[in-house]
């Protein structure tokens, strides 16, 4: 009788393919853009934010004031002297600073506030730029405050 050959793949052969395939993992890697991500990620963060300050004046039947910089996004009560909004999570101040390279700019201009109703004292857009992404828009609309 003869013995049927062996089938599959040797130990060298697989170490050899991994070896390859970790090689050309890193040079990918090493090559992707994550401005573009950072973007988009902080445009919904920004999004998340003015929300959550339309929902906390109308949950606590006062106004809350939205202070757009060129890097970050801040919430503070105007009522109260300009106390500034507790995160609920980190328990400091409530703000949203951009990442390296991007930047806020709109028509909102530097603050507006939600009533204890939900409505802005000011409707427009924010504008969300950097990496190789177009800018992103924000709007906050007039009369019911619907942001997106």
């Amino acid at each position: 009788m003869r013995a049927s050959p062996a089938r599959g793949f040797s130990l060298t052969e697989l170490v050899v393919v991994i070896a390859i395939a970790v090689i050309l993992s890193a040079f990918a890697f090493s090559r992707i853009n994550t401005a573009s991500f950072d973007t988009e990620g902080y445009a919904n963060q920004v999004i998340a934010t003015l929300r959550y300050a339309q929902k906390l004046a109308i949950s606590q039947r006062r106004n809350v004031t939205v202070t757009v910089q060129t890097g970050s996004v801040s919430l503070t009560y105007p009522d109260l002297g300009g106390t500034a909004v507790v995160s609920p999570g980190a328990g400091g101040p409530f703000s949203v600073n951009a990442p390296s390279g991007v930047s806020l700019s709109g028509t909102l201009g530097s603050s507006f506030t939600f009533s204890a109703l939900g409505e802005p004292s000011a409707a427009g857009t924010i504008v969300v730029s950097g990496g190789d992404i177009s800018p992103i828009t924000i709007t906050v609309e007039a009369e019911t405050g619907y942001v997106h």
